[in-house]
């Protein structure tokens, strides 16, 4: 059996790792759909989970149904997001420490499905942009999570095999899009959303929190 490669670098998730945020998405646009006459319907929210802005954007316009272009859609849901978070940034319990302990150990990255401008504005706001080497949304890859592009633009970026990276996920599709691009996953369930067994089997290991991944744990991964 082939000996895996030493980690050397720690790619992030946000949405669901760093931020108890996957809900207020789902709030924003839940919110907008029913206030312009959209259809909205109780799968929605699972359907959208992992996209990418241009693509959950789009299924806005063409699923739920909103008359608006998709780049106003989005234009618009990120806009009361960032209000939401203006008004009380959702870290997670541990997010700002398990950055800067892991920083202290390898560069690190992050792969989200959150808009380029949201990614920044969270790492500023929780003021760990400067523990991140390179930052990618999947808005700036071809395809959003469960494919793997997300991962292995960070890992480019970061200047290293996706093989050589521990990622840090929380959710089905994003497990998925990490163990896609070659990478060991680290999961932390979303309390919210949680991914199903068949989904945490995928991954390399499973820890309960934040508190939990230490620089020896993802060294093990």
């Amino acid at each position: 059996m082939a000996v895996s490669a030493a980690v050397t670098a720690v790619v992030f998730d946000m949405d669901g790792v760093l931020l108890d945020s996957e809900q207020l998405w789902d709030e924003v646009r839940e919110n907008l759909a029913r206030e312009r006459g959209g259809r909205w319907h109780d799968h929605a929210q699972a359907d959208m989970m992992g996209m990418s802005s241009p693509e959950w954007s789009r299924y806005m316009h063409d699923v739920i149904g909103l008359s608006e272009p998709p780049d106003e859609i989005n234009a618009e849901v990120v806009r009361r997001l960032l209000l939401r978070y203006d008004a009380s940034l959702p870290l997670i319990d541990g997010a700002v420490e398990a950055v800067e302990r892991l920083a202290a150990r390898w560069p690190l990255g992050v792969a989200s499905s959150s808009n380029r401008e949201v990614i920044d504005a969270v790492l500023d706001a929780a003021d760990i942009a400067d523990k991140f080497v390179a930052t990618v949304s999947s808005e700036e890859v071809a395809r959003g999570k469960p494919a793997p592009d997300v991962y292995l633009e960070a890992a480019r970026r970061l200047g290293v095999s996706a093989r050589e990276c521990a990622a840090v996920e929380d959710s089905r599709d994003g497990i998925r899009s990490a163990h896609g691009a070659g990478m060991r996953v680290i999961a932390i369930p979303n309390a919210h959303y949680p991914p199903s067994g068949d989904d945490l089997a995928v991954a390399d290991a499973v820890v309960a929190s934040l508190e939990e991944l230490t620089v020896e744990r993802v060294s093990a991964s």
